[in-house]
């Protein structure tokens, strides 16, 4: 897939992603490098059609370990897909597109509906994503935005 010129935006292992369009301000990402797709946890994930076509509502908590602040969204299925975890699972996921701001570059980019509540961060950025300019130092976290320190304090340690 050819991939249109940017310069080139340094991003760390982990850094906060915006979502403003879907009204989530802040929500931490791993910025995954092994993996192909972006996904986000989502939960309460309800298929409907609208106008003939495919649609999914579904819940994000952008909190780790909290279920405070969630916000319901309502976005076009464009893809279903198999992924495969790093532990060799495999599970069909939906896709849809989200606007996302990383680093202050926003974009649209399509990502996959899964249960995240174990994982570390409720949120991956893949390499789709990341093909679009950033390029990723493995040795630093959050060098682009971050919520003020109040709001950080409330994902800390969950």
């Amino acid at each position: 897939m050819p991939v249109e010129s940017h310069p080139t935006i340094r991003v760390g292992w982990r850094e906060w992603v915006r979502m403003p369009s879907a009204g989530l301000p802040w929500i931490k990402a791993k910025i995954d490098t092994g993996a192909r797709s972006s996904a986000v946890h989502a939960f309460d994930l309800e298929r409907f059609e609208r106008d003939g076509d495919p649609w999914v509502r579904f819940s994000i908590h952008p909190w780790q370990g909290s279920d405070e602040d969630a916000v319901t969204l309502e976005r076009p299925v464009v893809d279903e897909r198999v992924v495969r975890s790093s532990s060799g699972h495999s599970e069909q996921r939906l896709v849809v597109e989200l606007e996302l701001v990383l680093a202050r570059r926003r974009r649209t980019t399509e990502v996959t509906l899964s249960r995240r509540d174990e994982m570390g961060f409720r949120m991956l950025v893949g390499r789709e994503t990341l093909l679009h300019g950033y390029l990723v130092d493995p040795a630093v976290s959050y060098l682009g935005p971050r919520p003020k320190l109040h709001l950080r304090r409330r994902n800390r340690g969950r």
